[in-house]
């Protein structure tokens, strides 16, 4: 196939899963190349309420005005759930499901916008896979996209069974990571 046989997609749909690390650095790296390109971008966290290099990043932006207009942040997780010892355990089922719900209302609300050209959503997919979310809404969320905004979700375990509906699929596989030794996350390596 010659390279004038192919074509150029208006917009698409994008999936960081797996059990590896790297699936938020790519998302954030996507956000950059969009921002970099001159598209409006909506950045939505679902699980992290932490003190991360990425929110510490995108708030510097914000702050710098460099992209005043062209990127919204939105975080609305609360914490790990059910995740032992890791877990926000202060924080009540209820309390996660709605903080889930309200950060899944704010990126449905940015789908629905035309003016988006990427619309990510990070670690939506633990949500969903940790019943905060049920499944029929990422399936809405990644089919109420317009013609020209391209959604990104990231986090473990994405449903097989909606990987018809990606254009691109990625799966993160870890070969080797520190915490299996029971050491910590490292500040700008992990977090």
């Amino acid at each position: 196939m010659a390279f004038e046989d192919f074509k150029t997609k208006e917009s698409v749909v994008l999936v960081y899963t797996g059990e590896g690390k790297g699936k938020t650095s790519a998302s954030v790296g996507l956000m950059a190349r969009a921002l970099g390109r001159g598209w409006k971008v909506a950045y939505v966290q679902f699980v992290k309420t932490w003190e991360t290099g990425e929110s510490q990043f995108i708030a510097k932006l914000l702050e710098s005005k460099v992209f005043e207009d062209k990127l919204v942040y939105f975080r609305g997780g609360k914490g790990f759930y059910n995740a032992g010892d890791l877990s926000a355990k202060d924080v009540s089922e209820n309390e996660h499901k709605e903080a889930a719900r309200t950060t899944y209302e704010f990126a449905l609300k940015c789908i629905k916008d035309p003016s988006f050209d990427l619309i990510i959503c990070d670690e939506i997919n633990n949500s969903v896979h940790d019943g905060l979310l049920p499944k029929a809404s990422l399936k809405k969320l990644l089919t109420s996209r317009g013609a020209g905004t391209s959604i990104c979700v990231t986090g473990r375990n994405f449903p097989e069974d909606l990987l018809p509906l990606m254009d691109i699929a990625t799966n993160m596989t870890k070969i080797k990571h520190h915490f299996d030794d029971k050491f910590l996350a490292n500040k700008g390596i992990d977090y």
